[in-house]
């Protein structure tokens, strides 16, 4: 054949279909989709000059996608641990944000943020944070997916001096960015309480101007659920809902002081639940109720959070966490299956960010985004179910080949578009700069 094929050839290749593990196949990609997925045997003699790369013992999965991340934030990894989110926030996260945070910051932490999520299996991420035009320059360098969420909120920030400089600068992003093949640009209203309703008006706006996503920090604790009530008379996402800001086109991000009232208004409106379980963990942010919402057909996405909160980027471990405590929270071992959670850090998080048709599973025709797991090492034995296996033993340190796109990021468990070492020396500089500031 003329064309320029590259065949994967794996134990096992996971779909979202029935059957949902396909043995001793083949995945064909051309330029920078999915040609084919057959049988191994036949697809010697379909593309019999294919470039053939061998993954024995080896699983295929889509890319994993990241819902909700503050990717720049990695600078402050382990900074301010074993606090409450409230003191968290505002006695060390937003000190340290005001002092620190300017264009080099954003690069370098996006920078490495980046190079840990493809060495761990993510080829799409959703980000928050400040300067997002200098995020998108690394994003385009290093070849992964990315939604940018501008932040937006009522307070001057090194980003800007408030919410019409902020809308302003997404209006300007949005027309750079609405035609890049990787990179789209939603709007961040940061919380309920950090945006007023003049301002959320605002960004529903944008959203019918613009046609882009929105994402919104919602119902993080219940001291946020309280003082809603206090100052609005309203639940958070009451007020959001009287608002119109809840739509199919909106992303919720934690989501952990629900009722029954608050998981059917989600429902009705087709709103996204981003699940950052181990961020909320830690942070005792409280437990998203995943078996009530998936129960509503809330459809549920995993993100990991910022890496000063959780403390990494690790979508694997993401999912397991959030396995584990679905059956722990709804005391039922069957919610959110191994099946259910690989689904969420793949399939639902691409249909949370609206690409759903490009990517988050492995089909003919969707973008070649494809992380390979080594399923051989001695903790992963004996494998009955690789599905199972990837959830529940599986490590980030597994992954040993990540494309994006086609093109191969991760190549035996090291970086092809960024400078490892020299990653790792500028996050070391900028510990030294913020400890001698901070000691």
């Amino acid at each position: 054949m003329a064309a320029n094929f590259t065949s994967l050839e794996a134990q096992w290749i996971i779909q979202f279909k029935a059957p949902y593990v396909l043995e001793k196949h083949t995945l064909v990609i051309s330029n920078n989709k999915i040609e084919d997925i057959l049988p191994s045997s036949e697809a010697k003699q379909k593309y019999p000059s294919s470039n053939i790369i061998k993954l024995n013992n080896h699983a295929l999965i889509p890319g994993l996608i990241n819902t909700h991340n503050h990717a720049a934030m990695t600078l402050f990894r382990g900074m301010a641990d074993d606090l409450p989110l409230m003191t968290w926030l505002n006695d060390h996260i937003w000190p340290a944000e005001g002092k620190w945070v300017q264009e080099e910051f954003v690069k370098d932490g996006t920078e490495l943020a980046i190079a840990e999520m493809l060495l761990s299996g993510t080829t799409t991420y959703s980000d928050m944070y400040f300067f997002p035009e200098v995020s998108a320059q690394v994003i385009d360098k290093a070849g992964i997916k990315a939604q940018l969420c501008t932040p937006i909120m009522e307070f001057p920030t090194a980003w800007g001096s408030g919410p019409d400089e902020y809308i302003q600068k997404t209006k300007v992003l949005l027309e750079q960015y609405k035609n890049h093949p990787r990179i789209s640009i939603a709007a961040g209203p940061h919380a309920p309480y950090t945006v007023s309703d003049e301002t959320f008006n605002k960004c529903i706006q944008l959203k019918q101007d613009h046609g882009c996503q929105l994402q919104v920090h919602l119902h993080e604790t219940q001291f946020e659920v309280d003082e809603s009530l206090k100052q609005h008379n309203k639940r958070p996402i009451q007020r959001l809902h009287e608002l119109g800001v809840l739509d199919q086109s909106t992303q919720c991000v934690h989501m952990t002081a629900l009722t029954k009232e608050d998981i059917e208004t989600i429902s009705t409106s087709g709103a996204h639940l981003l699940h950052c379980p181990e961020s909320n963990l830690k942070l005792a942010s409280g437990f998203a109720p995943v078996h009530q919402a998936q129960e509503h057909g809330i459809n549920i996405a995993l993100g990991t959070d910022g890496a000063a909160s959780n403390n990494d980027q690790d979508m694997l471990g993401e999912a397991r966490s959030a396995a584990l405590l679905a059956k722990a929270v709804s005391q039922n071992a069957t919610a959110l299956s191994a099946l259910e959670a690989l689904k969420a850090a793949t399939l639902n998080g691409a249909k949370a960010l609206g690409i759903d048709n490009k990517t988050g599973s492995l089909e003919t025709g969707k973008l070649a985004d494809i992380v390979a797991i080594d399923l051989s090492p001695l903790h992963c034995q004996p494998v009955y179910d690789p599905i199972s296996q990837i959830i529940y033993a599986a490590r980030a340190d597994q992954v040993s080949n990540v494309w994006s796109e086609g093109h191969q990021l991760v190549k035996d468990k090291k970086l092809t578009s960024q400078d490892t070492e020299n990653i790792i020396n500028k996050a070391r500089n900028w510990a030294e700069k913020i400890k001698e500031t901070t000691a």
